[in-house]
């Protein structure tokens, strides 16, 4: 739910492809996703996957039609996050897509309190974007995210190293939460909480 429509990346334009001779002989007709069979319904034909003109009916039909469970990610404001548990949702992720919907607004680290204090503990909220260590973990967890999703880092990992890569890194931030943990009196995850986070002003 966190682009419903298309942003200004300047920063791809630069670095698009300017070469104009058919590539086809390399490289298969079609897009990627044409390929997967989640992405061929009608909805994606039409471009209804991502539209602004979705509405929490959306929710609702998603509930009547399946078993699984309705997680709702891209939700940054309290508003939103009260309609998801209106609307049925059986969870939230908050995310920004890592600033590529919108790259002036804030960070999903900043958007999870309120989310957080909106749902009220009646549906889990999780945080997507920018975990790139322990104490990230640590911070999110402290804000009252029920755990976290992890995207660059084992996509580095994979890269580099294939399952021993991300291996490497869940190893390295497991390693990181502990010795955060430790540091801050913290014996258990239930004990993290917004205590650990929070400043003083005078």
């Amino acid at each position: 739910m966190d682009r419903p429509a298309p942003r200004n990346s300047e920063t791809e334009l630069r670095y698009k492809r300017l070469d104009s001779r058919a590539c086809a002989a390399c490289h298969p007709p079609g897009r990627f996703y044409d390929r997967k069979p989640m992405f061929a319904g009608t909805a994606m034909k039409e471009g209804m996957q991502s539209t602004p003109a979705m509405t929490w009916d959306v929710v609702r039909r998603l509930k009547d039609v399946t078993r699984m469970k309705v997680v709702l990610k891209g939700l940054e404001t309290r508003e939103d996050a009260a309609l998801a548990v209106q609307s049925g949702a059986d969870g939230i992720i908050v995310s920004n897509h890592g600033g590529r919907g919108e790259d002036s607004g804030r960070g999903s680290i900043e958007a999870l309190p309120e989310v957080v204090e909106a749902v009220g503990g009646r549906i889990p909220v999780l945080m997507d974007g920018g975990i790139r260590r322990g104490t990230d973990i640590f911070k999110a967890l402290a804000l009252g995210a029920r755990a976290v999703c992890i995207g660059r880092p084992y996509l580095w990992g994979l890269s580099a190293f294939g399952q021993a890569g991300v291996d490497r890194v869940l190893e390295i931030l497991t390693r990181e939460l502990d010795l955060i943990m430790r540091a801050s009196g913290t014996p258990s995850l239930a004990a993290i909480g917004p205590g650990a986070v929070e400043r003083k002003h005078r």
